[in-house]
């Protein structure tokens, strides 16, 4: 009872606020001369009331902005033109490009890295790198990429700096609210808003090069050109992911952002830091292209989702357990299987040398599978 109580507390002190407020800009209008329309006095003074509630949430926009505000992170990044190299001769200096975009500042073993999207920095070299921290610019003293999931990570110099707080993207879900912040079209420390659209976002083609492991948040939070790599927060001031890609067809912001979640972000940014490689999880199955969801209800399955086995490896962990060759996987733990390229995704970002549960559809029976995932 008591938490219910500071909730009409709080509700309470609006409704006195807005009081105050209403009365005083009555009395301020009047002294100037202005007339005041007293029949909808009623209808003015409720909204009144709702905007001093409404006030109370937009501090709390205020309150994560200025919290995280140390940890975004401006990118300038100098590289080559994409088709450099093809019309230009021997003698002829390389056209380059600069590439706004914008990162995150996390710290792993007591050092602190910059989180961002490998495109933005691809091809540029450490010196043509510079990072705008809290007003103060730095150079990356090393860079390690990951192109198959768009990610690279920078190594700062020094111990000066404010991480950020990591959520946990398996809670997100739809309507959630998030912040985004970064640089879009340039302008550093942009803020923008909205909810988590959908979840387990694939199969998406993006850019030039692609990005082969995809498991997106979309959201609706504004996302433009230079926000790539920047955070996505949720309402406790922690990140959720790092924001990608936009699908538009103006190429700016159509309300359709694509964020990596931070659960995919640390698995990769960690083996970069580790490894200096992603490593990529293998359990030794082929998997039957033309397979679709909907496809498994001649099979007896009610689940519109779903990944069929076309083949099995020898003396694979997947041979080992038994998987055979038709059984359909449903999840692996306790994520749904979309499709065959999802199946990719999830098994490569699992733990590795260590057990996954695996549910399987076989001959009109559920199997779960604990199924050791090795390096690929």
């Amino acid at each position: 009872m008591k938490s219910v109580r500071a909730i009409f507390w709080g509700f309470a002190c609006c409704g006195c606020i807005a009081l105050a407020w209403h009365g005083a800009t009555v009395a301020r209008a009047q002294e100037q001369g202005f007339a005041q329309e007293s029949e909808r006095a009623d209808d003015f003074f409720a909204l009144r009331q709702r905007g001093s509630e409404f006030r109370m949430q937009q501090g709390l926009v205020r309150e994560i902005v200025r919290a995280t505000k140390g940890c975004v992170v401006h990118i300038d990044a100098k590289k080559p033109r994409a088709n450099a190299g093809k019309s230009e001769t021997a003698n002829s200096k390389v056209a380059m490009i600069e590439e706004a975009g914008s990162g995150v500042v996390i710290q792993y073993r007591d050092r602190f890295f910059v989180v961002t999207n490998s495109h933005v920095i691809h091809g540029a070299e450490t010196k043509d790198i510079i990072m705008t921290i809290e007003d103060r610019l730095h150079r990356p003293v090393s860079v390690r990429h990951d192109r198959e999931s768009d990610l690279a990570v920078m190594l700062l110099e020094g111990n000066s700096f404010q991480a950020a707080r990591l959520g946990d993207s398996h809670f997100v879900e739809p309507g959630d609210f998030v912040i985004a912040v970064g640089s879009p079209f340039g302008l550093s420390q942009s803020v923008s808003y909205g909810i988590i659209s959908a979840k387990n976002r694939h199969d998406l083609e993006l850019g030039p090069q692609g990005v082969r492991y995809q498991d997106f948040l979309q959201t609706d939070a504004s996302i433009n050109p230079g926000n790539s790599g920047g955070p996505l927060f949720n309402l406790h001031g922690e990140v959720i992911g790092i924001n990608t890609a936009i699908a538009s067809n103006s190429g700016g912001s159509d309300g359709i952002g694509f964020t990596i979640p931070i659960e995919m972000v640390l698995r990769v940014v960690t083996d970069l830091i580790d490894y200096g490689y992603a490593r990529r999880g293998y359990i030794g199955v082929s998997l039957n292209g033309d397979y679709r969801p909907g496809r498994g209800i001649d099979l007896g399955i009610k689940e519109a989702y779903g990944a069929q086995v076309a083949a099995v490896a020898s003396d694979s962990p997947a041979a080992k357990v038994g998987l055979r060759v038709g059984d359909v996987i449903l999840k692996v733990g306790d994520r749904k299987v979309a499709n065959d390229s999802h199946l990719v995704t999830l098994v490569s970002m699992s733990a590795i040398d260590k057990p996954t549960t695996l549910t399987v559809f076989r001959d009109g029976k559920y199997l779960n599978v604990d199924v050791v995932v090795v390096q690929k």
